[in-house]
């Protein structure tokens, strides 16, 4: 177990007062059978006029933020205290086939939970070349071949064959552009691994959070590590009848090659970028120049002590 401190301050200066603002924020951690959450808060300056914490259609912690009076700066700023650890690799051995063949057989609770993830890209990630995802799909999703290897090839070959390149692309790039480019984000290729397994029928959800900024000793410094980082995960089962124990949900992160991921702090998930967006919102006011600044540190800290009890013996005389 690894405990973490992560601190995410988002920062607007306007050239002119806005008369209102309204944001919204998804930087809570979630709990997980592998993450537990010891602290998460969200202060912003100045102190909203509406201030509310509920959770999105994906389960996601969500802050709705309101400033309505006039103001020349704003600042959302996110703190949490999470214990980790590195989820087991599945040991269902079960052919990706047959696990597609599954979701599209399900009924009932969790056919409404998988469901969403089954769509062949999400909104905000538009496609007009298939081709070019058919391509890298059939390279690695052979017929019959073990679920867990496939989606972990899947992560080798993002990693072996994308440069991170921060230039390259940026929030609303197209995935037809970084295949073509072959080169962008940590958001890019998260969308692109999940455009590729939805491609197959798999269930592939896009995960928003947080990566440790830095690598223990002996260990190499991870890939896009001083900011928001995204990953995917995906389904591999139904956990009650895949006949070995296992099915659920695998995280894979083929920005570093990491399936399952270590050192990751998980906000949320969702179809794609445009539903776990850290912070959103709109501002009405007078046309001027906007700056934004966005800081994260992710901290690796010591855990309490346990408590230790002293049991005392007294004599008789």
């Amino acid at each position: 177990m690894t405990r973490y401190r992560v601190r995410h301050s988002t920062s607007y200066e306007y050239g002119l007062p806005v008369n209102d603002a309204y944001s919204v924020a998804c930087l809570l951690p979630r709990e997980r059978t592998f993450q537990e959450v010891i602290t998460s808060k969200v202060v912003a300056t100045p102190t909203p006029d509406e201030f509310l914490e509920t959770r999105d259609v994906f389960g996601n912690r969500v802050v709705q933020l309101g400033v309505h009076h006039a103001h020349e700066a704003f600042e959302i700023v996110a703190d949490s205290t999470v214990d980790t650890s590195v989820p087991a690799l599945p040991t269902t051995t079960r052919p990706w086939d047959a696990v597609a063949r599954s979701a599209r057989e399900l009924v009932g609770r969790t056919a409404v939970s998988v469901g969403p993830y089954r769509a062949a890209t999400g909104p905000s990630t538009p496609m007009t070349r298939p081709d070019l995802l058919s391509a890298l799909a059939m390279r690695v999703f052979k017929p019959g071949r073990p679920i867990v290897d496939a989606v972990t090839e899947l992560s080798r070959e993002i990693f072996e064959t994308y440069s991170f390149d921060p230039m390259a692309t940026d929030w609303a790039t197209p995935l037809d552009t970084v295949l073509e480019k072959q080169s962008g984000v940590c958001q890019d290729f998260a969308h692109l691994a999940t455009a590729v397994m939805r491609s197959v029928g798999l269930p592939a959800s896009y995960v928003s959070g947080y990566i440790e900024t830095e690598a223990p000793p002996g260990e190499v410094k991870s890939i896009g590590a001083d900011a928001s980082h995204a990953w995917c995960s995906v389904w591999t089962g139904p956990t009650d009848d895949t006949g070995d124990g296992s099915g659920g949900w695998l995280d894979l992160d083929p920005t570093n090659h990491q399936v399952p991921p270590t050192r990751h702090v998980t906000v949320g998930w969702g179809r794609d970028y445009a539903d776990v967006a850290p912070v959103r919102g709109v501002v009405l006011g007078p046309s001027s120049n906007q700056i934004m600044d966005v800081a994260v540190d992710v901290t690796r800290i010591d855990p309490p002590a346990p408590i230790q009890t002293q049991t005392q013996t007294q004599s008789q005389s």
